[in-house]
């Protein structure tokens, strides 16, 4: 469409209501957590919906912070998912910037490698890394639980690394380097201040494998006391009955973190799927 030509008003207001129809449908599962949490007792299911139902109550929320041992499972998580982030993006910062400026025996193979090992599901891996974590010593430990997410998170995020570095030209750090920086010095002060966006895909990806993973937690923690967020909600669930308040409750609580880490960085997100995917 020519710039400074409208288009059809019919048009227009078409496709607002294509869009709030996308957003009641995201949002619909939410205000039914919510309604869920605030409803008395542990009804999952009522006659009339309302958001906010009658005789709604907050005990669900209390009970959370009072008899249930909801904040330890928030600082495990919390710690696991830090831990593993710092140490992918550290990692995936250094690895990138090697596959991306240094030629070397094998390169080829190591890139096809990782990407390989993107084809398939992490669970495949969840036997080997088990068997391996387990000669270790690391069974039931939050070391053994990192080695799990972190093994599993540093494909894409090495070759999401690689790919941004790919786009800043090399004759930005030959600058440095004339002016007396050294590779590091070029490296850190030069290269990683432009790879924010990327830096900031590959924290957001670490952090969200590690936040709401169950799967492999409930292999390698035993413990009650070592549990995450997911093992802790999944408690909330018997054989016979599941405490439907406190799982909406703790559910809304354990996605507010991640829906703030979004919000914060949401500026660098798009740039950093964009520009790192160049083709080399």
């Amino acid at each position: 469409m020519q710039s400074g030509v409208r288009e059809p008003w019919l048009l227009t207001t078409a496709r607002h209501a294509v869009l709030l129809l996308f957003v009641a449908v995201s949002l619909w599962p939410v205000m039914d957590v919510i309604s869920i949490s605030l409803r008395p007792g542990d009804r999952l299911r009522s006659t009339e919906w309302q958001l906010i139902p009658e005789n709604a109550t907050l005990d669900s929320y209390r009970q959370l912070f009072t008899e249930q041992p909801f904040l330890r499972w928030m600082g495990n998580s919390l710690l696991v998912s830090l831990a593993v982030t710092a140490t992918g993006v550290a990692v995936a910062a250094i690895g990138g910037y090697a596959f991306s400026r240094f030629r070397f025996a094998g390169r080829q193979a190591m890139m096809i490698s990782i990407l390989t090992t993107q084809m398939f599901p992490a669970t495949m891996l969840l036997l080997p890394l088990y068997l391996m974590i387990a000669k270790l010593g690391l069974v039931n430990t939050f070391l053994g639980l990192g080695v799990f997410y972190v093994s599993t998170a540093l494909p894409f995020c090495v070759w999401q690394m690689k790919g941004f570095y790919d786009t800043i030209p090399p004759a930005l750090e030959e600058a440095a380097r004339i002016d007396g920086c050294t590779r590091w010095q070029s490296f850190t002060k030069v290269i990683l201040p432009l790879a924010t966006p990327g830096l900031v895909i590959t924290a957001l990806f670490s952090f969200m494998s590690a936040w709401s993973e169950y799967l492999v937690a409930a292999q390698v923690l035993q413990d009650s006391d070592m549990f995450t967020l997911p093992l802790g909600l999944k408690s909330f669930q018997a054989s016979m009955s599941t405490q439907w308040g406190l799982y909406a409750a703790a559910s809304l609580l354990v996605s507010l973190p991640v829906v703030m880490v979004f919000l914060v960085l949401s500026k660098h997100l798009v740039s950093g799927l964009t520009v790192g995917g160049v083709k080399e």
